[in-house]
């Protein structure tokens, strides 16, 4: 949450606003006007200040990290030869996520006092240092998100440690951040992920689908928060996967909200959303987050958090759920 408002004229992309410093905005979001939500406790119960429900934003910062051909894009598949170094097409469109995109939703963002978790590629943060730092800036969560992409899931403990490692260090050597949070290339972990992970000093990861909202695994003998990711609310999946438009994409984000924000009176509820950097930062999907934002944050008790203070406040929380099964 930020607690002024730029001084008018100033570009958006320019705005630094100061993280508010008590209460429920001490963890790093925005709560809408109203009070507790029935069945939570007044000085804070399920979530900070008596929020009836959070919802918790990932912006995919991967343009400029995937490799030169071969990546998921929209164009077919082509099987280049080895004269042509580069799948030139699909790179501009990856391109448009870190010239066009990144910026748009950071002011979306901006706009309606919203902070976001931003999964950086190390090599993607290399490649526009510049905007890596504006995200830090402007109040959100610098997160790791691999050095590039590769299937890590396939490595041997001792270079799935590197990759790790490196993924941790290329964001922070950027930002001055050092990243809490971990997402796998489609979620796809090996059995060493989440021990190295933990033995590295990552305090969460997302890469689970099995609970609405944050909850608490043994690993290493110790305590790991699961912040749950999404598919259902992914723009990776349903707009670029060409399977929902844009106005259904809203839709589905709405029902979701409306059911989640319904349970919020008897139980904890967290709504995960991802945004990508070259999807939703596109015109029409902007408008489409424009018009989200609005619709929850009408809502009485609606807050938004980043990933690691979601995380800090799991760990903090005796409500919080303390899984038996690790998967």
């Amino acid at each position: 949450m930020r607690d002024e408002k730029p001084a008018a004229g100033r570009p958006a992309r320019r705005r630094f606003l100061r993280q508010a410093g008590a209460g429920a905005l001490a963890a790093g979001g925005m709560l809408a006007a109203g009070g507790p939500a029935q069945g939570a406790a007044a000085d804070g119960g399920f979530w900070p200040g008596g929020a009836r429900l959070v919802v918790s934003i990932s912006m995919q910062f991967e343009a400029g990290g995937q490799p030169a051909k071969g990546s998921d894009s929209p164009f077919p598949k082509v099987d280049f030869p080895p004269s042509v170094p580069a799948d030139l097409a699909a790179n501009t469109w990856f391109a448009y996520g870190y010239r066009e995109g990144i910026p748009r939703m950071l002011d979306l963002w901006d706009r309606h006092g919203v902070q976001v978790t931003s999964h950086m590629i190390g090599e993607a943060v290399r490649h526009q240092p510049e905007l890596a730092r504006e995200i830090v800036r402007r109040g959100h969560e610098a997160a790791a998100h691999g050095p590039r992409w590769s299937a890590q899931y396939a490595m041997g403990r001792n270079a799935e440690r590197r990759f790790l490692a490196d993924a941790a260090d290329m964001v922070q050597q950027v930002t001055g951040q050092r990243p809490l949070g971990y997402n796998c290339n489609w979620l796809r972990r090996g059995p060493h992920t989440l021990p190295l992970l933990q033995e590295l000093g990552y305090l969460y990861h997302i890469d689970d689908l099995s609970r609405d909202e944050p909850f608490i695994e043994q690993v290493n003998g110790k305590d790991f928060v699961v912040v749950p990711y999404t598919l259902r609310n992914n723009d990776i999946l349903l707009v670029e996967g060409r399977n929902y438009s844009p106005a259904q994409f809203l839709q589905q984000l709405k029902l979701e909200f409306d059911q989640l924000y319904s349970e919020g009176g008897a139980r904890r509820r967290m709504l995960s959303l991802s945004a990508h950097d070259r999807i939703s930062g596109t015109p029409q999907m902007v408008r489409v987050w424009d018009e989200f934002l609005r619709y929850a944050r009408a809502h009485p008790g609606v807050l938004f958090m980043r990933k690691d203070d979601i995380a800090r406040y799991a760990l903090a929380s005796p409500l919080t759920v303390r899984e038996a099964e690790t998967i």
